[in-house]
């Protein structure tokens, strides 16, 4: 089996094993490969993300995007390292971070999920409107009716 079908194979029995061991199983695999591997780095920084090390995660989150991680998971380790950095308080820097991540990257597949994340860190941030304004922007294009009006009552909620 090769290594990404036995990375995908941990985290399918991840919700049968202890933290402890999910982090163990990654870093097992993660060890066979470089040192700077931003793939193998990723792994490790959800391994350590899922079994709530927040603070260790956060900096091989961020060295695997300094890598060259590609996609999918590079748009991947950016929300889960907003995420990571809203649950350790930093929910300004995780703003900023998906802020970036939209802006240049505003029709990725993923660009609702970073909009989601986007509002937990802006409310939690102290900005409720904002946070409701990138909720209902994220929702609006889903509706089979009514979607104009939502965006626009969204858009208003920050021009006040």
């Amino acid at each position: 089996m090769d290594w990404d079908a036995r990375v995908a194979a941990v985290w399918t029995a991840a919700g049968t094993m202890s933290d402890d061991a999910v982090v163990q199983a990654i870093d097992a695999l993660v060890a066979e490969r470089q040192e700077d591997d931003p793939r193998a780095l990723f792994e490790a920084a959800g391994a350590r993300d899922y079994a709530g090390l927040e603070a260790e995660a956060e900096p091989l989150y961020s060295r695997a995007l300094q890598c060259g991680l590609a996609e999918p998971e590079r748009a991947q380790a950016v929300i889960q390292l907003a995420s990571t950095l809203r649950n350790l308080g930093r929910a300004g820097e995780s703003a900023a971070l998906l802020r970036g991540e939209l802006a240049e990257h505003p029709g990725h597949p993923l660009a609702d999920a970073a909009r989601a994340f986007l509002a937990l860190a802006l409310h939690d941030a102290g900005e409720p409107s904002a946070a409701v304004q990138v909720s209902l922007s994220a929702l609006a294009p889903h509706l089979p009716q009514y979607g104009r009006a939502v965006a626009a009552y969204g858009d208003d909620l920050v021009g006040r």
